[in-house]
């Protein structure tokens, strides 16, 4: 589908349901032995859309996993709008939480129509009731015309789309969604995305979505929760993360850095691009520097730092560009507008803004 079509077609009310607080308290859980997650406590609030981000292997779909009642935790509570729906003494199954899940594959039936797929949560109700939730679920999200068609017969943005429909048919107050874009092709993802975050804002259910990519947690999140080997590394929104990184580890999830270590002499650091001031650091600290692509300016002349060009990379907005530069051997990296330099240019200057250096504890 694209945009112009989504915004062609017409448009139902999807239902509104009574979004809940999700709340986390010192979750850990361990396979073998091994601890995929190590006191985790973290809370959604209602009708809030929180990504949780992080690599592989950081317990992202562990505690997706753990909240929608597919494992226990070993030590820990989960709340659901105050009552406890999994902890020492307490346990309460997928089918009464009133959660939706979303996976990764879709998890689609392929013997069942898409009407039926859709239907297929809704058990509980009429078979009046179900039909017309299920029909109402299908043009909201602009399928009416493939209900009778199989899964199969369907492109990746189409079965998405389906089972964000299954999901949400019942009206949980809470969605689980496990990288759901990540199937798709590039040309589909930004369409789909902003379509289901607008199906989200609709129907006001709090969701909770996992993610390895940055840039798509800013573009859907409210909140951003990363995390790093079983353990929330820093919480916020998109800006605070970025803006305002706790760490190297966070900093570089955002964005490529150029990187350097260095020791604080009269309240400065030395780096290969200059010398930056660290008021807060102690005498003799060791630190490290760090500096977005974006950040480092490069011109034809009047820098302060003489560089030469190793390798220049055309990305169509942008170039990106490899420098060399006196006293060191790293390649210090760029991100320049395309264009900016005259083709074939060796020799350059470069400057840096202070207010764009990041200083964290050393590496």
């Amino acid at each position: 589908m694209t945009p112009a079509s989504a915004q062609n077609r017409p448009q139902t009310s999807a239902g509104v349901t009574f979004a809940a607080e999700l709340v986390f308290e010192d979750i850990r859980h361990d396979y073998q032995g091994q601890f995929t997650l190590d006191g985790v406590s973290l809370h959604a609030e209602p009708g809030e859309v929180l990504c949780l981000l992080g690599p592989s292997g950081s317990g992202k779909t562990t505690l997706l996993r753990l909240a929608a009642g597919l494992e226990v935790p070993r030590q820990g509570r989960i709340l659901l709008n105050q009552q406890e729906i999994s902890g020492p003494d307490v346990f309460v199954p997928p089918e009464r939480r009133g959660v939706g899940l979303m996976f990764q594959d879709f998890a689609l039936f392929p013997h069942m129509s898409v009407f039926d797929n859709v239907r297929f949560g809704l058990n509980a109700l009429s078979e009046a009731e179900s039909k017309n939730e299920a029909s109402v679920a299908l043009e909201r999200v602009g399928l009416t015309q493939y209900a009778d068609q199989f899964p199969h017969a369907l492109s990746g943005g189409e079965q998405q789309r389906v089972a964000l429909a299954r999901a949400l048919s019942p009206r949980p107050s809470v969605l689980l969604m496990d990288e759901p874009f990540s199937g798709l092709d590039s040309r589909l993802k930004d369409t789909v995305r902003d379509e289901t975050l607008a199906i989200l804002r609709e129907t006001r259910a709090t969701a909770l979505m996992v993610t390895h990519d940055a840039e798509e947690a800013m573009r859907i999140a409210d909140r951003i929760a990363l995390l790093k080997e079983g353990r929330l590394v820093q919480v916020g929104t998109a800006e605070d993360l970025y803006y305002r990184p706790v760490d190297l580890f966070t900093a570089a999830f955002f964005s490529e850095l150029n990187v350097f270590d260095g020791v604080v002499k009269s309240g400065q650091i030395d780096t290969p691009l200059g010398k930056f001031k660290a008021d807060r650091a102690d005498e003799g600290e060791q630190k490290t520097v760090a500096i977005r692509l974006p950040s480092v300016e490069v011109r034809e002349s009047g820098g302060d730092i003489p560089a030469r060009v190793v390798f220049r990379r055309f990305l169509g907005v942008v170039e990106q560009l490899g420098l060399a530069v006196p006293g060191t051997e790293q390649v210090i990296q760029a991100r320049i507008r395309a264009g900016l330099l005259k083709s074939g240019l060796r020799d350059v200057m470069l400057c840096v803004n202070e207010h764009d250096i990041m200083m964290f504890e050393s590496r």
